[in-house]
């Protein structure tokens, strides 16, 4: 399958030569040598990466879940008239009936019967069940003991940004994908004033959170750290760089080879360091913006987020305006999968195979969630199993009581 516009364009000699810069002082040197502007515009094939994509996929069933607890976790008192949820199908992304998804996902809700108004007639309502409310205590343990991580990602997305400060409503809408909890504006970001302050008219959508003090212990993304403690246990400096590792049967040409050789010995450029100074179309910035897209996958929770929530902060992080074409032409690096007809960025080298390397500590609210759902699809499993047994067994007992009554037929028309 080809992106249109992600096609790999060889240049013509035609455009190579308008690209080539003598450098006019090396005329003076018999050993003069030619230089040649960037190729940026070098891109390649988009291929799937079926590994990568069954990542994503199983991780549906769950994601779908959520979506639905957390619309019932978000209404007044906690419940919801099920007619009301019934009606919200389409911006879930639920393709069967509430019914039907309660029927196969047992455990997550009880059902009871009110009045939406005080002399209206008795309609079902949908309320967590205890099973539900268990886990939401877990989840708060959970990032209760993850406190300091949680604060520390919440600064990193601020300190990589251009002036230190980011839209409320954007962090609001990015928190799941990164691990924030649901109240963290409430109760995070007063109890750490010393690294954030809210600015801003909140009521009138035009809130941020800013940055107070920069720690200099966060400014070090994960490929510095890695190179760090690659140094320590080596004895030897190690230059900080990308993992750069082309998926099986996934090759380049020529051009894009020595373009990308090239590329990586360019001095990396931590996301956190600040570019005023550089040139936004140089492949220095390109290498800065690949390191913010690598550090952003790297503090997401699964490391891959949807590209039009990257893109969102495009101004944040001073993206390119073709920053989604980094995700293909640097394909050792990233995977831009198109599963559910969604472009996800993905990070390579966090995944062998489809599962994750190092898990985010935040995760164990996942698990625990999966759990909570894995337990109530294995008491449906068993309820079904036994209905089969018991239909089995009536119809066993059907056939068995008409072949006695086939047989006393026969022998009274002998008689």
């Amino acid at each position: 399958m080809i992106i249109p516009g992600i096609l790999f364009k060889s240049q013509t000699s035609f455009s190579s030569i308008s690209n080539l810069k003598l450098n006019f002082k090396s005329f003076l040197n018999p050993k003069f040598t030619l230089q040649f502007n960037p190729i940026s515009s070098l891109k390649v094939v988009w291929r799937k990466d079926w590994t990568l994509d069954e990542a994503i996929e199983n991780d549906k069933r769950y994601k779908l879940c959520a979506r639905v607890v957390k619309a019932v976790l978000n209404e007044p008192g906690q419940a919801i008239p099920l007619r009301f949820l019934d009606k919200r199908r389409e911006r879930l992304r639920l393709n069967v009936g509430v019914k039907t998804f309660i029927k196969s996902n047992p455990g997550l809700f009880d059902t009871y019967y009110d009045r939406i108004r005080p002399k209206s007639d008795l309609v079902p309502f949908l309320r967590p069940s205890n099973r539900l409310r268990n886990f939401l205590e877990e989840e708060k343990r959970i990032y209760d003991e993850n406190e300091e991580l949680v604060v520390s990602k919440l600064c990193k997305l601020l300190m990589m940004s251009r002036y230190k400060v980011i839209s409320v409503d954007k962090l609001v809408y990015v928190k799941r994908e990164f691990g924030l909890p649901n109240d963290f504006l409430v109760n995070l970001v007063p109890k750490y004033s010393n690294y954030f302050r809210l600015t801003g008219s909140p009521g009138e959508g035009q809130s941020f959170l800013e940055l107070v003090e920069w720690n200099p212990e966060f400014a070090k993304s994960v490929i510095e750290q890695r190179a760090e403690e690659e140094s320590q246990l080596t004895g030897i400096r190690v230059r900080p760089n990308f993992n750069y590792k082309l998926p099986p049967g996934f090759s380049l040409r020529k051009e894009m080879r020595e373009w990308v050789r090239d590329w990586l010995e360019l001095d990396y450029i931590s996301p956190y360091e600040d570019v005023s100074h550089l040139d936004q179309a140089s492949r220095e910035m390109e290498k800065r913006m690949v390191a913010v897209l690598h550090e952003l996958l790297s503090l997401s929770l699964l490391k891959r987020v949807p590209v039009p929530i990257l893109g969102m902060f495009t101004n944040d992080y001073r993206f390119s305006n073709a920053f989604l074409s980094a995700f293909t032409r640097h394909s050792g690096i990233f995977y831009m999968s198109l599963k559910g007809g969604i472009k996800t960025a993905v990070l390579r080298e966090a995944y062998k195979g489809d599962e994750l390397i190092d898990k985010d500590p935040l995760l164990g609210i996942k698990d625990k969630f999966v759990e909570l759902l894995e337990e109530g699809w294995r008491e449906r499993a068993e309820i079904l199993r036994l209905r089969r047994e018991q239909v089995k067994k009536d119809m066993e007992m059907m056939a068995a009581k008409n072949g006695e009554l086939s047989e006393q037929s026969c022998e009274e028309a002998e008689l």
